[in-house]
Order: structure tokens, then sequence, then C-alpha cells
């Protein structure tokens, strides 16, 4: 399937249930804590994405210009986020997307988001901005796999979804990867410009004399997220580490590993 022709497809993006039951019951509250409805809605790539489509609307105005669920928020009226989760539930399942294990997608890619806004801090990029690419990076390979179930069962058979090698390979097989995917529904959706560089850039963020900082913090965050998930060892973690990019940065490797560790040894 072309690119043009994917995006051209409507997907409902499955979300977290536990996430949606945990949202709508705060939401029915009469006293909304939305410190707590931010934190729930930032751990779900799909319920982040929805919230950013609509604020992002041209009914709001601000097409182009809210980059993360807290602003976000403080545009959107609750009504609309209630009507948003009460959609999302409907959709809400752990087999919605055939061949994904998607408990292990969300985890991943709460991952990359946190590391991505640690990241960012370094390098002086706008932290909520890239803990959103780093959330969504990869909801590309989502609609790759709802478009093509069976194009995308053959491809996971030689190279698994979160393999460090899976981006380049949908390019030699497809003509295009996740990443310009994911960045040309954000490009539909009105996402702000830096963000839509961001992800179509992540794969090669400095190719073809681009410099895309935030997409080069989005690189490091999948790099590491994606050696984890491989159980890589310091030697293979060394070799496979993007240097260029790195350097780029002037971020090295010791500074990318560093940045918010997690308890893989829970994840596994």
């Amino acid at each position: 399937m072309k690119l043009n022709a994917l995006l051209a497809l409507q997907f409902n993006l499955p979300s977290i249930p536990k996430v949606v039951a945990l949202l709508l019951t705060e939401l029915d509250r009469k006293e909304v804590d939305l410190r707590k409805v931010t934190q729930l809605i930032s751990t779900d790539p799909a319920l982040t994405t929805r919230l950013l489509q609509m604020a992002n609307s041209s009914f709001f105005k601000l097409s182009g210009q809210i980059s993360s669920v807290s602003e976000a928020l403080a545009v959107l009226d609750l009504t609309h986020v209630q009507s948003m989760a009460q959609v999302a539930a409907s959709g809400a399942s752990l087999k919605a997307v055939p061949g994904m294990n998607l408990q292990r997608f969300w985890d991943y890619s709460l991952n990359v988001a946190k590391v991505s806004r640690s990241l960012a801090g370094l390098v002086r990029q706008n932290q909520q901005a890239a803990f959103t690419c780093g959330l969504i990076h990869a909801i590309g390979e989502l609609a790759l796999h709802l478009a093509m179930p069976e194009e995308m069962a053959r491809l996971d058979g030689e190279i698994p979804p979160l393999d460090l090698r899976r981006a380049r390979f949908e390019r030699q097989e497809l003509g295009y990867c996740y990443a310009n995917v994911g960045a040309g529904y954000a490009h539909m959706w009105m996402f702000p410009q830096p963000m839509v560089d961001a992800l179509e850039h992540q794969y090669a963020p400095f190719e073809n004399n681009v410099y895309e900082p935030l997409a080069g913090v989005i690189h490091l965050a999948t790099w590491r997220a994606r050696a984890k998930e491989a159980g890589l060892g310091e030697r293979e973690m060394a070799v496979t580490f993007p240097d260029a990019v790195g350097m780029a940065l002037e971020l090295d490797i010791d500074m990318v590993l560093q940045q918010d560790p997690f308890d893989w040894s829970a994840h596994h």
C-alpha cells in the first residue's frame, strides 16, 4: 500500500482499558482532579493523540499550537474530554491490533516519552513536546498493522515491531516506515510543525542536510528503549549507539543511559 493511500484511511487507535476506566471514573466526580486527568491521559498514546487532534482542530482556532496534554486541557471543556474517553472505551482492547502485543507497546512508548523528556531538558528543547512526541512516536506502527495485517505479519516474522532495525527494514520493504506514517497523520491533524518534523525525521534526524534537534532526542530515546527491550549488554549497546546523533546533540552514551532510569527487571 502506498503511503498516501494508507494516510487516507481512518483508524481507531486502541487505548489502554485500565486507563480509560480510571479516566471515566475521575471525570464522573463532582470535583474533577485535572492533575490526575492529565497524568492518566499522558500514559496513553491513543488518548493523547485524540486530545491533541481535538485541541489543534480549526474549531478552537489554535491549530498548530498545542503540543502537550496539559496545554490541550487548558483549552478544552471537560465534556469534550468525557466524550472522547467514552469513544475510546468502545475500542479499548488488548487484542485490537493484529500481531501487536499492545501492553508491551504501551509500556515501551511511555518509556520513550520519559527518556525523551529528560534528554530534551539536557539539550534545551521543549520538554512537554518531547514527552508527547516520544509517547506517540510509533503510532504509525499500529496504523500499519491495522491497514496491512498480512504484510505486517510477514515483516514481523523477520524483524519484530520493536526491534532496533525495524524502521530501516520497513523503508526497504515498503518505501516508508512508521515514522513517515505517524508524521503524515500529525500533519493532517494540524499538530505543531516542530512535532511533525520530529516525528518525520526521527529515523534519520540529520539526513539530507536536515537538522532537527527534537528528532534527534526521539531517536536517542527510541534507541535506548529498544536496546533495553532487546536485552542488549553493555558491549552491544556501545556498538549500536547512534554516535552521529549523539555527537550532534553533544550527548554521549553514558548521558543517554543515565536519564530517567526505570526498573527493567520488573518489565521483563
